[in-house]
This record gives structure tokens, sequence and C-alpha cells, in this order.
């Protein structure tokens, strides 16, 4: 199976592709970061971010695309170009028939690192060692992509699907996305 993950951004977003394999080996394939100048107009900036998603789908045909779910903060134009840029993959992906997963932050931390509560660092860091990678990949919009792919591969791609948790990060993630529809 070949996920590919965003991290939502208008500004930067991370763009990742993993794939698994047989025995639960996940593999990167590709990961990058497109950007838009905060000085653009918002329409602009929508339809380069677009055309990187497009071309990131079309160059490495994906089964899936799993994106951050987007979570209330205090900055609401940060939240509003988060959501406008969700949008757009969603619709992308739907239009190419592909799935659509969406995981909160804290699942994608308890997916690659065992815990809900993991910093950047952490998460980076299983990163790398979930991929073979000598560092985790940088900015951190890069890594962010490739956890949210990590988190649907592992979910779906080595286990069948939730109810096929086997490993600690997978339990611990399975018990995060319990917790979170409880509290949705």
């Amino acid at each position: 199976m070949r996920v590919l993950g965003v991290d939502p951004g208008l500004t930067r977003c991370g763009l990742g592709v993993v794939e698994t394999g047989a025995g639960r080996y996940v593999s990167l394939v590709a990961v990058s970061v497109a950007t838009s100048s905060a000085d653009a107009e918002p329409a602009d900036r929508l339809v380069r971010i677009a055309d990187a998603i497009e071309a990131m789908i079309d160059r490495h045909r994906p089964d899936a695309v799993a994106v951050e779910r987007v979570f209330a903060q205090h900055n609401v134009r940060t939240v509003m170009g988060t959501a406008q840029v969700s949008g757009l993959v969603m619709v992308t992906a739907r239009r190419r028939g592909l799935p659509v997963a969406l995981y909160t932050p804290s699942e994608v931390k308890a997916a690659v690192s065992g815990s809900g509560r993991a910093d950047k660092a952490q998460v980076g860091f299983m990163v790398a060692k979930l991929l073979g990678l000598d560092q985790a990949p940088t900015p951190a919009d890069a890594a962010d992509s490739l956890a949210i792919a990590l988190t649907h591969a592992l979910r779906y791609g080595a286990t069948g699907g939730p109810g096929g948790a086997t490993t600690t990060a997978q339990r611990a993630w399975a018990e995060a996305a319990r917790a979170a529809r409880r509290r949705g």
C-alpha cells in the first residue's frame, strides 16, 4: 500500500509518500514541502499548493491519502489557511478516486512514537527510525507529513485494518483514536 501523507499549511505544506510491504516493512517513496509566499494573493497561494498536491499524486500514485485533521488554535488566520489546504487535498484525492483519512495530531504522535503527547523531536526521530533514515527530514512539515502517512500505512497497510493493531505504538494509536472519538 502506498500512502500520501499531508501536513496541511498555506505557507508550508508537507507532502510525504510511504509504501508498506511484507512483514510491516515501510519505506520512503518521496517527501517534499510545497510553499507559497505570504505576500501573494490567497487564491494564488492555494493554486500553488494545489498544483504541488496534484503533482505528488500524479507522480507517485498513492492508494490512499492521509491528512492531519485541522484543530482549533488561537491564531484564526493559521487555522483558516490550514483548513483551506485540507479542503484542497480532500477534493483532489476524491477526484482521483482515492480514499481520504483524517488523523488528529495526537493520533499521529501515538501511531509513530507510542505517545499521543510526543514532541516534534520525538516524532521526527521515530519517522527516521521507522523509515531507516539517518535523520528526520527537514523542515518539520516534511517529517510531519511522513508521520501522517505512516499513521495510515501502519494502521491499514500493514495490519489489514483498525482491529489489527499489534505493536505498542499501534495499540497507543488505537487508544488515542478511541479517546478522540469519545471527545468528538
